[in-house]
């Protein structure tokens, strides 16, 4: 099965490219993903740690 698949994708041209530009997204997503965690705001970051929490403390209180 794998030598029908390496052999279809050696007839394809420019095929190389493809493993390249994945790993450019790749290393772009993550690049933009580490420096938006250096940059965030803590405020928002503690507020949206605690988005999950509130909505029990608010079914605790409608619940009362």
């Amino acid at each position: 099965m794998l030598k029908f698949v390496k052999g279809y994708m050696e007839s394809i041209d420019g095929v190389a490219t493809y493993p390249m530009i994945s790993l450019l997204i790749f290393f772009i997503f993550f690049v933009a993903l580490f420096w938006w965690v250096f940059t965030a705001s803590k405020s928002h970051i503690k507020e949206m740690s605690e988005l999950p929490l509130e909505k029990d403390v608010n079914q605790q209180n409608f619940e009362l």
